[in-house]
């Protein structure tokens, strides 16, 4: 027997004995290899069913947040229109407001972990606001502000600032404009938030603030191709706004 045969013996002598001991082992310790199994195995499901279990939540909530969408988009109509049979009206927007703020309300709670829980939430903050509830608009846009999901932050923070300057807080509504410039967001690019910004001077009377804005924007505001983008235009209007045209002759 050459020297490579009686090595592989010995291998093969080494894995047997090993793997006899592991099954010895195992016998000694069964219910300790039981609890382990079972552990690792209820673990395996419980991720399973927690993925399963959320996309299922997801759907449902995606569900209700668009009927509650649809109540805020039902059309208005005074009691003097006629309205086709079947059609659901509201006799105004602060009645549409309260009937689908219920609606986000009731979302948001139910499903408050999935995207359409947090969307939820942010249009509970605004059917507030459509109803002059100013208080629980502000706290409930607070909520929104404060989440780790940047885009819908800064749509909170957004309605925030205008909240703020409708009720006459136009510090706290610039500091936000400032905050969502250097975000610079998707769904609030840092040129919308430095027009309302030059707006709000505009409004307050401080025109060469505003008209540095317009210029910054004008200037600097380019796309990935180097184009002005609609902010820059927007604000070229500002800076250089048409005369009206004269009109002709009657």
């Amino acid at each position: 027997m050459d020297n490579a045969t009686k090595r592989s013996l010995k291998q093969q002598d080494q894995f047997v004995a090993l793997a006899g001991e592991g099954v010895q082992w195992a016998g000694t310790h069964r219910q300790t290899v039981i609890v382990w199994g079972v552990a690792i195995v209820v673990a395996i499901l419980a991720l399973t069913g927690g993925i399963s279990l959320y996309q299922h939540r997801t759907a449902a909530a995606a569900t209700d947040f668009g009927a509650a969408m649809q109540t805020y988009e039902t059309p208005l109509a005074n009691s003097g229109q006629q309205i086709p049979p079947g059609m659901k009206t509201f006799p105004d927007a602060k009645a549409r407001a309260a009937a689908a703020n219920a609606q986000f309300l009731a979302v948001a709670h139910q499903y408050g972990l999935t995207g359409p829980g947090k969307l939820a939430l942010y249009f509970a903050g605004l059917t507030y606001a459509d109803q002059g509830q100013n208080g629980p608009a502000e706290d409930t846009l607070k909520k929104v502000a404060s989440s780790w999901d940047r885009s819908l932050a800064a749509l909170a923070k957004m309605a925030l600032a205008e909240l703020y300057q409708q009720t006459g807080r136009d510090p706290q509504a610039i500091d936000l404009y400032n905050q969502l410039t250097k975000t610079n967001a998707t769904t609030v690019p840092a040129g919308i938030a430095q027009l309302q910004l030059a707006e709000l001077y505009q409004a307050e009377g401080k025109t060469e603030l505003a008209r540095k804005i317009y210029a910054e924007l004008k200037d600097k505001s380019k796309d990935p191709k180097g184009k002005p983008t609609a902010a820059a235009e927007i604000a070229s209007e500002k800076l250089n706004p048409k005369a009206d045209t004269p009109a002709g002759p009657q």
